[in-house]
């Protein structure tokens, strides 16, 4: 009887000793919840650009078919026309939550996207690149084609104001 006893605790002894290391590995792969994929989180400056680059793709559709180079200031209207109401509604989309947006296109960082951007020299394929409000326009045979426009973004949130421009 007084050997199974000594058996019964050896064996006792033997699977603590076992465990420290699952103990060890559980304490070390904690819970941690995705910080990011919580509601907590807020990714506002990359919410805005997101949005603004789908504004873009949409607004830009059928310019090439309803505007000759000509007609490009009518084309760059209509662009912001577009633009307009996905900018409003961003801009109080998350008033609610505290994240408040201040959206505007910068005719310079326009000018200064077409100038860096758009080839220049006679072996070039397509027409020169205008910017007009903010919006970078480009003649391509002869039609006018939406190729980029910059935005001012301010982020305001509880955390604090983000400043950003973005080029689309």
């Amino acid at each position: 009887m007084r050997r199974r006893g000594q058996m019964v605790l050896a064996a006792a002894a033997l699977l603590a000793v076992a465990l420290v290391p699952v103990v060890f590995a559980y304490l070390q792969l904690g819970y941690h919840p995705d910080v990011a994929a919580s509601n907590d989180y807020d990714a506002p400056t990359e919410n805005a650009e997101h949005v603004l680059s789908r504004a873009v793709a949409t607004a830009s559709e059928d310019i090439p078919q309803r505007y000759d180079w000509d007609s490009r200031e009518a084309a760059v209207e209509t662009i912001h026309g577009r633009l307009s109401p996905t900018i409003d509604t961003l801009e109080t989309s998350r008033i609610e939550k505290g994240t408040a947006y201040e959206i505007s296109t910068n005719q310079t960082v326009a000018a200064s996207w077409a100038a860096t951007n758009c080839p220049g020299g006679p072996n070039r394929q397509f027409g020169s690149c205008e910017a007009t409000r903010g919006v970078v326009v480009q003649e391509r045979a002869g039609e006018t084609h939406l190729v980029a426009v910059a935005f001012d973004v301010t982020v305001t949130t509880a955390r604090g104001v983000t400043d950003v421009t973005i080029v689309v």
